[in-house]
C-alpha cells in the first residue's frame, strides 16, 4: 500500500483531476482509495433517517450497510480532529491511497496549480512536494511536471511520487501537527 497527496488551492481542479485520474489508475489494475479533508462541517447523513436519529441520540459511531456499500460515521464528541496518520491506518488495504488536502502534513504530495486562480505556488513553502501538475511555468522548479489536461501523465506522476504506507505513517506520527489547530471540540450539548 502506497500513499500520495494531491495539494492545491481551492479552484485549482483537484477533484476534477482525481475524477479523471482514478479511472486511469484502476484501468492499470490498481486498487485506489482516497482521503479527503474538508475545511468545513459536512454531513453524509440525512435528517429523518434512522442512522441520523442514532447519531442525534448520542451514538459515538453509526455503521450503515447495504448490499452495495457500507459507511461508518464517527462523531468526534469532544475529541480532537484525527491526524492523517490515524485516518490512513483505518483504511482497508489497496495499492494506492490519494490524499486530497492535508497539504501541511509530512506525506509525499503532488501540487496542482492553475494560473487563472492567481494564487501562489505551494512548493516553495509546503514540504514533500514531489511533482507538479500545472498550466504555467513554475519558477525555480526542477522536478517532474505534467500538464493539467494530461490525465495519463498525471496518473503516472502520482503513482511515481507515492511512498509506502509504513514510511508515510512513521513520518506523520513523528512530525508535529501543522495544518490544523487541534483543540477539543465543544459538544453541541455544552453551554
Amino acid at each position: 500500500m502506497k500513499v500520495v497527496g494531491l495539494a492545491g488551492w481551492s479552484g485549482a481542479g483537484k477533484t476534477t483531476l482525481l475524477a479523471r485520474v482514478i479511472p486511469v489508475l484502476t484501468g492499470r489494475g490498481l486498487a485506489v482509495s482516497t482521503v479527503k479533508h474538508a475545511h468545513h462541517a459536512f454531513d453524509i447523513d440525512q435528517p429523518g433517517k434512522d442512522s441520523h436519529a442514532h447519531r442525534e441520540a448520542g451514538a459515538r459511531e453509526v455503521l450503515v450497510a447495504s448490499g452495495r456499500r457500507w459507511a461508518l460515521m464517527h462523531e468526534l464528541r469532544d475529541e480532537e480532529e484525527p491526524r492523517l496518520a490515524d485516518l490512513l491506518a483505518r483504511l482497508s488495504p489497496v495499492d494506492l491511497v490519494i490524499v486530497e488536502g492535508f497539504k501541511r502534513e509530512a506525506h509525499p504530495k503532488v501540487e496542482i496549480h492553475r494560473a487563472a486562480n492567481g494564487k501562489p505556488w505551494l512548493f516553495p513553502d509546503v514540504s514533500h512536494v514531489r511533482g507538479l501538475i500545472c498550466d504555467a511555468e513554475p519558477p525555480g522548479w526542477t522536478g517532474p511536471r505534467v500538464g493539467l489536461d494530461d490525465a495519463e501523465a498525471a496518473a503516472g506522476l502520482l503513482a511515481a511520487a507515492a511512498e509506502p504506507l509504513a514510511e508515510v505513517v512513521g513520518r506523520l506520527r513523528a512530525s508535529a501537527p501543522i495544518e490544523l489547530a487541534r483543540q477539543p471540540r465543544k459538544s453541541a450539548r455544552a453551554s
